[in-house]
């Protein structure tokens, strides 16, 4: 991976979770809004502690998607790479049976 892919790597990451902070804090007002028996202090922590959760779980899935694109790459690459010794197998073969054909026709003078 090239010094610009990670640089675009670092840039994604921020812009997601400055994003993901954004929805948790828009998600956390929208949640307390209705709770008009908080005193601003409350409602402040109540927000907090709910956008903190909200992070936690996004990170959490944010985990699983990577350990799952992980080993979906891997069962790709495995598949891939039987298919290649599969069609070199069958490409060897071809030729095998090509040059077998071809000193049959020679021998017999054809």
């Amino acid at each position: 991976m090239s010094i610009t892919d990670r640089f675009l790597n670092d840039v994604e990451g921020h812009l997601l979770l400055a994003a993901a902070r954004e929805e948790g804090r828009t998600a956390a007002a929208r949640f307390s809004a209705p709770l008009h028996w908080l005193t601003e202090g409350q409602r402040g922590e109540v927000e907090r502690r709910f956008e903190a959760e909200y992070l936690a779980l996004a990170r959490a899935s944010w985990q699983h998607t990577a350990v799952r694109a992980g080993g979906l790459r891997d069962e790709y690459e495995a598949r891939y790479r039987g298919l290649r010794r599969r069609l070199l197998a069958g490409w060897s073969l071809t030729g095998a049976l090509a040059l077998g054909v071809l000193l049959v026709c020679l021998a017999r003078g054809l």
